[in-house]
């Protein structure tokens, strides 16, 4: 399948097991779920493809699982797109992504007022391409009243350079309003990172069976129940996100025990 046939495919359609959809407990919907999608390149050499087709492919599962996890209910996905450490990697395939992301952002952008579908970002946006940026944020507006989900990208996100971030707005704020050592609370420290509009996961995934959480929203996950798949993200289907939200239903959540 070439590049251009994969950036015009919508998204499918009867793609979940409707038996299993009888399973879930409607009212225990994780609200928000953070997702690692690991394994585009892996799944690519597995497949004889180049790595721009594994990330393609991931790009349009990503787009099935945004439209299941709204019918679902869930509130908000956030999927790690982007790490500050994935500059390190080759610069033919650091610009592969760029490209990816924009010509996702633009050809998906009708689908997304379509389905209702409310675009943002979290990380450093900074050092994205002015185009890329120009892309997201055109998109962003286009859906800026879209009230079914919010799909979040992690955008050259790094968990400690979040915090970092968020130290140095806390330490700004104070030089203005001074604040006593009681004043900076858990809750106050929250309010300065970037996912403070949607609050904690309580669900994150992560698939291709990596056992580590690679500097992902390490603040918002302490209490997150995890769920660790071999399932490579380009295979990662709307029934995936189903065994996922059915092992979290299945757990007692506990904080602190």
């Amino acid at each position: 399948m070439t590049f251009d046939a994969l950036v015009d495919i919508e998204p499918s359609k009867g793609i979940y097991d409707s038996e299993k959809f009888l399973l879930l407990d409607r009212e225990r919907i994780p609200r928000h779920i953070a997702i690692i999608m690991d394994g585009n390149r892996r799944w690519a050499v597995q497949n004889g493809l180049s790595p721009m087709m594994g990330h393609w492919r991931g790009a349009e599962i990503l787009t099935d699982v945004v439209r299941v996890a709204a019918e679902l209910g869930v509130e908000t996905l956030t999927v790690y797109t982007f790490s500050t450490e994935n500059w390190g990697r080759t610069e033919a395939e650091v610009e592969t992504l760029m490209n990816i992301f924009e010509v996702y952002l633009k050809r998906k952008r009708e689908l997304m007022v379509r389905e209702g579908i409310k675009l943002d970002a979290i990380g450093d946006l900074s050092r994205l391409p002015p185009r890329v940026l120009t892309t997201f944020e055109e998109t962003k507006k286009a859906t800026e009243n879209s009230r079914r989900i919010n799909l979040v990208l992690a955008l050259n996100y790094g968990a400690r350079d979040e915090i970092r971030r968020a130290v140095l707005k806390i330490l700004d704020e104070n030089d203005r309003m001074k604040k006593e050592p009681c004043e900076i609370t858990e809750e106050y420290i929250a309010r300065h990172l970037d996912t403070n509009a949607w609050g904690d996961p309580e669900l994150m995934i992560r698939t291709s069976g990596e056992m580590r959480v690679s500097n992902f929203l390490l603040w918002q996950i302490c209490y997150s129940e995890i769920y660790v798949t071999d399932v490579l993200w380009p295979d990662f289907s709307p029934n995936e996100l189903f065994d996922a939200i059915l092992s979290y239903q299945t757990r007692r959540r506990r904080y602190g025990g």
